[in-house]
């Protein structure tokens, strides 16, 4: 069975983050109990290929009824790497985020922004043997939401990796370089440690930009450890 070091608890938002008043709702009101990770835990869950279909890496292209998504192209690639910076490969990589209008396609969405009906926002894939994943997608647009007076989310994309064990699963959100929101954002900020929320923000790639299609943005990820990527609180 496999055995996980500790998560650096100090580099994840607390779980309740004043400033992100629906936490204060939803934290935990006492300390969470720690508990010995088992079998289940150390061994699964393990997805088929099956669970991935053909365009599910190409958000411009799996939502398409009736003619190109709107908004900016962008490549979003990376690689999945544990606490040891070894790569993860077979990682079930998933995103979901908003259109370039700053809207989800979801019910509870009512945000005064057009729904575009050839995106769906939502996309998965495998990483390879050497841990790396890529999507094709729209740049998403900020929005307003309801936690403070003129409050709105920068542009972000949200991701969940299962890794080789349930106790490595880990929920984030991708952010921009050079969004002016970020220093408004108690999202952002309640990942109070300043180095582990740069590792939040992807790097622009110039590399992986492809001429005359979709500029290219990089977010590597850490499941655990010191050098870990940020889980949401």
């Amino acid at each position: 069975m496999s055995t996980f070091k500790p998560r650096d608890w100090g580099s994840h938002a607390p779980l309740i983050a004043p400033e992100y008043k629906s936490t204060i709702l939803r934290g935990p009101s006492r300390s969470p109990l720690a508990i010995k990770s088992g079998l289940t835990e150390g061994t699964g869950p393990r997805f088929a290929p099956a669970a991935v279909r053909e365009l599910d890496f190409d958000l411009t292209r799996n939502g398409v009824v009736n003619g190109e998504p709107q908004g900016e192209r962008i490549v979003v690639h990376g690689r999945v790497m544990d606490t040891d910076g070894r790569p993860q490969s077979n990682i079930l990589v998933e995103i979901w985020q908003a259109n370039a209008a700053g809207r989800y396609v979801h019910k509870v969405d009512q945000h005064d922004a057009p729904l575009d009906p050839n995106f769906r926002g939502s996309g998965r894939c495998f990483t390879d043997e050497d841990g790396n994943y890529k999507f094709y997608t729209i740049k998403p647009g900020a929005y307003p939401w309801g936690n403070h007076f003129n409050a709105w989310r920068p542009n972000h994309i949200h991701l969940s990796l299962f890794g080789p064990g349930f106790a490595t699963r880990l929920v984030t959100q991708m952010y921009f370089p050079g969004d002016p929101l970020l220093e408004l954002d108690p999202i952002f900020l309640g990942t109070e440690d300043a180095r582990a929320r740069e590792r939040l923000i992807a790097k622009f790639s110039i590399d992986r930009t492809e001429e005359g299609f979709a500029l290219g943005y990089q977010f590597d990820i850490v499941l655990r450890g010191r050098n870990g990527t940020p889980m949401e609180n």
